[in-house]
């Protein structure tokens, strides 16, 4: 008999040896824990094999119980999924326990996406006076301009840069290439001459390419209050963090003509169905208008 508390800790060093990220480390670690916890106390398992879909629905019923929100609650299901199909890969179960077990819907929420108008007063509220300003007027243009995720654009170094193109390390060490417009190669050039003669140092290839005041990798809050700054000197109410870049540059290439299995590979998805959740902020006449630039019967027309 296989201890569960074990196998988990098997699985975490899975996840580790994946390249999985921090963060998402810290998450299954805990969801793990409260699973543990709740099997051994409530229904007395401290066995693999005993876990059966019965034990993983009275979990689920539980943090149903205890207020958890439907996307949270899928969520942590994914997680504790993701544990029992590894175990059926590992052949330490035939069948995952998580098979028959239902997860609650999810209510869709249309979210009010940043508009073209909107990207370009944050992007043009940075100037290049000073190596800070022309820093956040860089990341701002390359999350619009490229779709990177906040640590994609945090962990940067200036070797991931070519003339026209950046090498991306995204999730599970998996590399994807993107490319420099035209319009994003002017500010990163305006910006690289302002980094170099604000550093005295030279800077090696290996360092980070965005760098904070001090000359080292930028932290995630750095990030966050860069976009922070751009809203409120644009006076923009809605909410608005780094993903919502990623989130217009997906809805303006497809708006632009890209296909959906293109953009799933330029965003770094191993799926394309998660690209497609990208795409629920499209407002209804942008869709309006990409029906009619696909309609048959004006494309027949255009070709007599």
């Amino acid at each position: 008999m296989l201890l569960l508390e074990d196998v988990i800790e098997e699985y975490l060093y899975h996840c580790l040896a994946r390249g999985f990220t921090k963060k998402t480390l810290i998450n299954k670690r805990q969801e793990y824990k409260q699973l543990k916890l709740y099997l051994k106390e409530k229904r007395g398992i401290t066995e693999l094999d005993c876990v059966t879909s019965f034990d993983l629905k009275a979990y689920i019923r539980s943090k149903r119980q205890s207020g958890l929100q439907p996307q949270s609650i899928v969520s942590m299901a994914k997680m504790v999924k993701a544990f029992f199909n590894w175990c059926v890969e590992e052949e330490y179960l035939v069948e995952s326990p998580m098979k028959k077990v239902a997860l609650p819907q999810v209510p869709k929420r249309v979210k009010d996406g940043l508009s073209i108008e909107d990207v370009q007063a944050m992007i043009d509220c940075f100037t290049f006076k000073t190596y800070l300003e022309a820093r956040n007027k860089a990341i701002l243009a390359m999350m619009a301009d490229c779709g990177l995720r906040a640590i994609e654009i945090r962990q940067l170094t200036n070797k991931d840069l070519q003339d026209t193109s950046i090498l991306i390390n995204g999730k599970g060490n998996k590399q994807r290439m993107v490319s420099i417009s035209p319009e994003l190669k002017k500010v990163l050039i305006k910006f690289d001459r302002i980094k170099k003669s604000h550093f005295d140092t030279r800077l090696g290839a290996d360092e980070p390419y965005f760098l904070n005041y001090k000359g080292n990798e930028m932290s995630h809050v750095g990030l966050y209050n860069a976009v922070q700054l751009a809203k409120e000197r644009c006076n923009i109410t809605k909410k608005v963090s780094p993903h919502d870049f990623r989130h217009f540059y997906s809805v303006e290439s497809i708006n632009q003509g890209l296909d959906i299995y293109s953009l799933s590979r330029l965003l770094g998805h191993a799926d394309v169905s998660v690209t497609q959740r990208y795409l629920e902020s499209m407002k209804d006449d942008a869709l309006l208008n990409k029906s009619i630039t696909a309609s048959p019967l004006m494309n027949i027309k255009r070709d007599k």
